[in-house]
């Protein structure tokens, strides 16, 4: 991975550094009730990881799954998560600090890390002090996205990094709504016709 190059020409539809909730009744499927958090976002597509779907998979777990073993305690219970339906046999780790790792995404102090020098890190007890590690992500193609969002799919709202790695994964969905000054009880599963 690179570093972002190809944004959207018009700032205002960037998404990316943005969370994606995910509409009742209008997203359906594995992205149903979901956050994603927008990694990248351009001309040509869109790259998000789910924040708020963990597995029964540890990072533990998945560490001895690609041969190596967890030194620390602390983040042996850690679950991965379902990063979305997109090449759900890939690793991907959002990190703080971004770090020195040989394939990165950076966007201000996170990153989005795929090579194993991140999960070695990890095992050595010296990864990033924050962490979310998924197996697959969100993806969209060229304009996909913005017809879903033209669509009232998603809801947007600029991302709080305190909600990715600080808050419990049930409570992340209302988390976000409330950036948006929304009470999740509010929503309906489709919308009223006069």
């Amino acid at each position: 991975m690179t570093e972002q190059k190809n944004r959207p020409s018009d700032a205002a539809n960037d998404l990316s550094n943005q969370f994606l909730m995910a509409m009742p009744g209008m997203v359906e499927g594995d992205l149903a009730g979901t956050v994603i958090y927008v990694c990248e976002h351009s001309n040509k597509g869109a790259l998000g990881l789910v924040i708020n779907r963990p597995t029964d998979l540890t990072v533990a777990g998945l560490l001895q799954k690609i041969d190596l073993k967890l030194e620390i305690e602390p983040g042996r219970d850690t679950p991965v998560f379902f990063g979305g339906p997109v090449q759900t046999d890939r690793g991907f780790v959002l990190h703080a600090p971004a770090g020195d790792y040989t394939s990165s995404i950076r966007f201000g102090d996170l990153a989005l890390t795929t090579s194993r020098d991140v999960l070695e890190a990890v095992a050595g007890g010296v990864g990033p002090e924050k962490m979310l590690v998924t197996l697959g992500y969100a993806g969209w193609g060229a304009g996909q996205l913005e017809n879903e969002m033209a669509q009232n799919a998603w809801l947007n709202v600029p991302a709080d990094v305190q909600i990715i790695f600080g808050v419990p994964p049930e409570d992340r969905y209302p988390a976000a709504l409330r950036l948006l000054g929304i009470d999740p009880a509010m929503l309906a599963g489709e919308a009223g016709h006069a």
